[in-house]
């Protein structure tokens, strides 16, 4: 098989098909460890399937037991509801500059899986109509099935014709973040603060070694000018947030994306499968992408028909239609969330009034957390 991308869902599917005996050519754009615009928060449900690959310890990372929402003059604290595997379930915050050096160091210690970086895939080579493997410049490579890991921009879904329109200019969002340095002795949070403006998100991620994420989600129409003033103005009208950050050294360029999310209009090709942001991903508002991420590569291992693909028989790609099917169910509750809490978010009195009426039923708060979480589904 061929993977084309090394990030969470690449590096993830890799160690679990090199594991169940199958042979991986995992490739990758860039060289290891990168900086990657990202929340950098490991939800609850992501965190359990790094366990099953027996990677949370090598990950390490700050505990994170909930979320806590602050602004209009409200504060709302909400822990992860607990379930049957765990009463305290808890997420993580870790640099993607440690989790996917961790991850494909795991992968190139996998049996049966070879990482190749520095690798530009431009071509996809294709059989009566199948994928069949990848063209990278003059390289070949090519495998029983493609699999599509490179990222929201995936040049695997474009070579597909897979692409989705984009957002409208008036609705598109963009990102940027910049990680702190707290000064000696200041407590780090505990839970994911966000910050709620007039036009605007701020998302305070714990970090390891006294370190936060710092990270603001706006509509791209109102223009954010130079990013890292920007965000110091957003900051400054948090007092609370203001104080926890004094003294702490910037760490981090900004860094960010434009537009948030990218679409697809199918993540499954004969011959080649879409995982992770490539296969269409949703607003960062909920925080859940490297969850979500962990959690379809471990499904798409687990459907993955291993005799068909070890031998020379004719390609049966049926299972990837089930797969598909799977895939979506797995991820409806979260992503109907998401596409919830952004359309909240564009306006400030929609989104004042569902803060208030959260704040008075904390039971449905935790739920929807929760949901975030991948802890429980919707209904």
């Amino acid at each position: 098989m061929v993977v084309v991308g090394a990030g969470p869902a690449g590096a993830a599917f890799a160690i679990g098909a090199g594991r169940a005996g199958l042979k991986v050519l995992l490739l990758d754009a860039g060289q290891f460890p990168r900086e990657k615009p990202c929340g950098e928060g490991i939800m609850p449900a992501g965190v359990r399937a790094l366990s099953r690959l027996g990677l949370v310890d090598a990950c390490g990372g700050a505990r994170i037991d909930g979320v806590a929402y602050r602004g209009f003059g409200m504060n709302i604290v909400t822990n992860f509801p607990g379930d049957a595997v765990a009463e305290t379930p808890y997420g993580l915050g870790q640099r993607r500059l440690v989790l996917d050096r961790v991850l494909v160091d795991a992968a190139r210690d996998t049996v049966g899986v070879r990482v190749c970086e520095k690798v530009r895939v431009d071509g996809l080579i294709l059989q009566h109509g199948r994928v069949v493997g990848v063209q990278a410049q003059d390289r070949v490579f090519r495998g029983r099935l493609t699999v599509g890991t490179d990222g929201a921009r995936s040049t695997v879904r474009r070579l597909l014709g897979l692409d989705a329109p984009v957002a409208t200019t008036r609705w598109r969002r963009v990102g940027w973040r910049v990680h702190f340095r707290l000064p000696p002795g200041a407590a780090c949070p505990t839970h994911v603060q966000v910050y709620i403006g007039h036009g605007y998100e701020l998302y305070v991620t714990p970090l390891p070694d006294g370190c936060v994420l710092v990270a603001a989600l706006m509509l791209a129409r109102d223009g954010i000018g130079d990013a890292g003033r920007t965000l110091h103005q957003f900051i400054a009208e948090h007092p609370d947030l203001e104080q926890q950050l004094r003294g702490a050294e910037e760490i981090s360029a900004p860094r960010g994306r434009s537009p948030l999310v990218y679409g697809a209009r199918a993540a499954i090709a004969p011959g080649a499968v879409l995982l992770g942001d490539a296969a269409g991903n949703s607003d960062p508002i909920t925080g859940g992408g490297v969850s979500q991420a962990l959690l379809s590569a471990e499904l798409l291992v687990a459907a993955l028909p291993r005799q068909q693909l070890l031998s020379e028989a004719p390609y049966d790609g049926e299972w990837l239609y089930r797969f598909d099917r799977r895939r979506r169910a797995l991820l409806r509750d979260y992503r109907w969330l998401t596409a919830g809490l952004a359309r909240v978010a564009r306006s400030q009195g929609l989104t004042r009034a569902t803060l208030s009426s959260l704040r008075s039923h904390p039971r449905v708060m935790q739920h929807l957390v929760g949901v975030a979480a991948g802890l429980r589904t919707l209904i």
